[in-house]
């Protein structure tokens, strides 16, 4: 058990590279810097020689573009693989560790198919979106894992558990929605912060400033429900500072969101929005997985409490 939880912490610390790897890709516009895939301009490792003139890119971008690919065909998907035959071995300590990875690799094989229509799809809006929230399901799972090889799970009652998974549904639209406004070049459509050209509600007949206002609300219900997960967690020891961290977490990403506005989305807080936007995921669903704990399989060494 001890093996598949050191694997499946180094898996979770190359997903969040890759993720944020994703979004510097996407930020330099380099998505479409390897127009084949799996090769890149036929080859498996392209040298600067072999990248015709026409294709637009530096060779910076071709190698950004490769590298993403890199760490997630050849370094983290037989790094899954593994910790799915660790989970199989250890179900005789945890009896749903099979489904988990199960699930896990199965994630693993769509997000590969994901990465091909994607590029084959020209970069577009809604299959970058769904790449990055097929990425960031098996981000969680992965945490779901590493949660469930800590030790005795302990079992949340209370508003704690069913705010957290709509915390959670939260995070994942924010970050979706966010991936769809930059793909969009909705970045802009509202060119002021915390309002939207002077207004709350602005004038939705605007596809893009409908889709940005929409990430922004995702934001803020994120923003509420981590005050009300740091307010139902604050006698519950195995919650109280993951969810304070969540609020603090978030508390600087929505500031970073303001700058990205008042800056005119330069790459660096681009980048960083999305490695914090990243990060703070992560906390929520820790947190979830952790109120999420197999309350009728409670032994002796479980504990229920009250989220109230």
């Amino acid at each position: 058990m001890t093996l598949l939880r050191r694997a499946t912490g180094l898996a979770l610390i190359l997903t969040y590279v890759l993720i944020v790897l994703g979004a510097w890709v996407r930020a330099t516009g380099s998505g479409l810097s390897c127009p084949d895939w799996p090769t890149c301009y036929g080859h498996w490792v392209p040298l600067p020689s072999e990248i015709p003139p026409e294709a637009g890119y530096a060779y910076f971008q071709v190698m950004l573009e490769w590298v993403h690919r890199l760490i997630a065909g050849v370094i983290l998907g037989p790094l899954i693989l593994v910790i799915g035959w660790l989970g199989w071995r250890a179900r005789g300590e945890q009896p749903r560790l099979p489904l988990y990875v199960g699930l896990l690799i199965g994630l693993l094989l769509i997000q590969g198919l994901l990465g091909g229509v994607t590029v084959l799809d020209q970069n577009s809006p809604w299959s970058v979106a769904v790449h990055l929230t097929t990425a960031l399901i098996l981000f969680s799972v992965l945490w779901l894992i590493f949660e469930r090889t800590r030790g005795p799970a302990v079992a949340i009652a209370g508003p704690a558990r069913l705010l957290s998974g709509v915390v959670w549904l939260l995070a994942l639209g924010a970050m979706a929605s966010a991936a769809m406004t930059a793909k969009s070049g909705a970045s802009l459509a509202c060119s002021t912060w915390p309002l939207c050209d002077g207004a709350w509600i602005p004038d939705l007949s605007d596809p893009e400033i409908r889709l940005h206002i929409t990430h922004r609300w995702f934001a803020a219900g994120v923003g509420l429900g981590v005050v009300a997960l740091a307010w139902f967690t604050r006698e519950l020891a195995a919650l109280r500072r993951l969810a304070l961290l969540a609020l603090a977490l978030v508390t600087a990403e929505i500031a970073l969101g303001g700058l990205v506005i008042v800056l005119a989305v330069p790459i660096w807080i681009a980048v960083v929005h999305q490695a914090l936007g990243v990060l703070i995921f992560g906390v929520i669903s820790l947190v979830m997985w952790r109120c999420q704990g197999p309350v009728a399989a409670m032994g002796s060494a479980h504990v229920r409490l009250s989220g109230a």
